[in-house]
């Protein structure tokens, strides 16, 4: 009878008026409250802008969205890969620019290619970052560190090409860039948003639906615990290092695309945003809880703002990083609290 007694007990449903049982209210778990934040926060900016300024409301201009920002989106998610096995990245930006450097002096200064110059500058993007993820891994040092001198190393490379801006003139180059997708009614996309778009639901895939995802998960949450468990964490954490740099490679390809440039000042700050996205779009700073769909909506988040401002025509669009400070500000509170309840018996 003691033991019966000492049993934990389940929870009974509550019987209705009527007889029936009910079953108990079902709460948001907490995890999910940063992106739902974002989306709602999404709905409202959009809904204010389509009250407020003619011609908001359309198909194209939240289209644009995604047009404006896709070099944004495929950053972005390497990123999130990072910053979920508690990682960081700050050399994505300058990645970014040796890309289109790389790029514009192989197809104008050799003539090169576009089918021969985009895989070389993604293997070296791949190259570069699986490099960084190495020196972390192998001779345990600090992300911030080794990802700042591959920042300043990149960016300095940039500048043996040339210290001018190098123009693309290929006309297979320009014919990629003009390209469009039409989607009915007039809206259309273009082909960089495509690739970004792509992009982001083969990373949904790989992060929720591959042991590399999980492990990356595992290893964000404790790697101490990811080793215990038998996971490949050394070769896991070079491959997400390796994975962004091929986003950052893949994001210059995009950035020559609606630049058609290339320049060793392209995308200055870039690191920035891309940790702000993933911020806003849920995933915490310390790794081990967030989405890459949720950093498309962080993405759209700093899109829509710079929208907004456009759209009012008086705002200084420095009122964007003001913003965005503000908004960071409010989710690294939210963050907080989340990691206070997890802590919490």
């Amino acid at each position: 009878m003691t033991a019966l007694a000492d049993r934990p007990v389940a929870p009974r449903a509550r019987p209705a008026a009527h007889g029936r049982a009910v079953a108990p209210a079902r709460r948001l778990d907490p995890k999910y409250l940063p992106l739902a934040a974002t989306v709602s926060l999404f709905a409202a900016m959009a809904l204010l802008g389509s009250l407020r300024y003619d011609g908001f409301f359309s198909a194209q201009v939240f289209l644009n969205l995604l047009i404006d920002n896709a070099f944004l989106v495929v950053v972005a998610v390497g990123m999130t890969f990072v910053i979920l096995a508690g990682g960081i990245d700050l050399s994505v930006g300058s990645v970014v620019a040796l890309t289109t450097m790389v790029s514009a002096s192989l197809v104008e200064h050799h003539g090169w290619s576009p089918l021969a110059t985009i895989p070389l500058v993604l293997a070296m993007g791949t190259v570069f970052g699986g490099a960084m993820g190495f020196l972390i891994e192998r001779f345990r040092l600090q992300p911030f560190i080794v990802t700042l001198a591959g920042m300043f190393l990149a960016r300095g490379l940039c500048y043996l090409i040339s210290i001018d801006s190098v123009s693309i003139t290929s006309e297979a180059y320009a014919g990629l860039a003009q390209l469009r997708v039409p989607l009915g009614g007039g809206a259309s996309l273009s082909l960089g948003a495509v690739i970004a778009l792509a992009v982001l639901a083969v990373a949904v895939f790989v992060a929720h639906g591959t042991p590399f995802g999980r492990a990356v998960y595992a290893i964000g949450g404790s790697e101490a615990s990811a080793r215990l468990m038998g996971l490949p964490v050394r070769r896991t954490l070079i491959g997400v290092y390796a994975l962004s740099g091929l986003c950052s490679a893949l994001a210059g390809v995009l950035f020559t695309f609606y630049m058609l440039s290339g320049y060793g000042l392209h995308a200055v700050g870039l690191e920035l945003d891309a940790i702000a996205a993933v911020v806003i779009g849920g995933t915490l700073l310390s790794g081990g809880v967030g989405y890459v769909a949720g950093t498309l909506f962080g993405v759209l988040m700093l899109g829509i703002i710079q929208t907004l401002i456009a759209f009012d025509g008086t705002l200084s669009s420095w009122w964007t990083r003001i913003v965005v400070g503000a908004l960071l500000f409010v989710f690294c509170l939210l963050q907080r609290f989340f990691t206070a309840g997890r802590r919490a018996p």
